[in-house]
């Protein structure tokens, strides 16, 4: 069974798998906060909606949720990622969200990012 704030984060991160911004924005707050930790940060829907398709890359990312935490009003989502990159080639990452809610909707956002390799022809050699 999954909770109703986990249900609001799978529906989040489906929104960027679709590259479906209103999906996206339903879910957070007007006020909301968006700290993308060691770069931005960013204050209101408004901001929000900007930084949801990056330049840098094309298409939608390939987005893959590996675990959910859920305490008081805070999830963590722990996942992996892939896009496309403009310029060529892929980059691949791994993501810890935490996601603060007031209620049904996210009103802040923390997003630590690791990317592992960037460039053309780059390939995941993990087993």
């Amino acid at each position: 069974m999954v909770s109703e704030r986990k249900a609001v984060v799978e529906r989040y991160i489906e929104g960027f798998r679709r590259g479906d911004r209103e999906m996206i924005l339903d879910c957070v707050t007007d006020d909301v906060e968006w700290n993308l930790l060691g770069w931005q940060s960013l204050a209101g829907k408004d901001s929000f909606a900007g930084e949801i398709q990056n330049d840098a890359c094309v298409g939608t990312p390939e987005l893959t949720i590996e675990r959910m935490v859920e305490e008081d009003d805070v999830v963590v989502a722990f996942g992996a990622g892939r896009g496309r990159l403009r310029a060529g080639g892929e980059l691949e990452f791994v993501f810890s969200d935490a996601f603060y809610f007031d209620g049904d909707k996210i009103r802040r956002l923390d997003t630590y990012q690791v990317n592992l390799a960037a460039g053309p022809q780059v390939t995941n050699s993990s087993p």
